[in-house]
């Protein structure tokens, strides 16, 4: 198991993660300490704890968003699937339909034939 020094706030932490997984952890990392670093740069020093909380929520809200706007997305994929399935469907009953009728068009003509050849045969 692969370990990652990160610095959040200011603190050095030292963490543990699967091999492999180092860069994806410090970028992890950064990115939180961005959230701190911009809620300080708005309401300047007001503790440790409370930037941490408040980057914790920020990060919290974005991930919720983030889940609505996906349980959304996967709603309309299911949508457009069943769509795609009944035109599939209609296609499928259509084509079935053609085909019928080009037999029944072709039987139709064969017979006709049969008949003329007869007639001709008969004059």
């Amino acid at each position: 198991m692969a370990q990652v020094n990160v610095t959040i706030n200011g603190r050095v932490y030292r963490m543990a993660c699967n091999d492999g997984e180092e860069d994806h952890l410090t970028g992890l990392a950064d990115k939180f300490n961005g959230y701190i670093d911009e809620l300080r740069g708005s309401f300047g020093e007001i503790g440790d704890m409370r930037l941490t909380v408040m980057a914790g929520i920020t990060v919290t809200d974005e991930l919720s968003e983030l889940q609505r706007r996906m349980r959304g997305l996967e709603a309309e994929v299911a949508s457009l699937r069943e769509s795609r399935d009944a035109v599939l469907e209609r296609f499928e009953t259509t084509e079935t339909s053609i085909a019928e009728t080009i037999e029944r068009t072709a039987e139709r003509i064969e017979e006709l034939s049969s008949r003329l050849n007869r007639t001709g045969r008969d004059a």
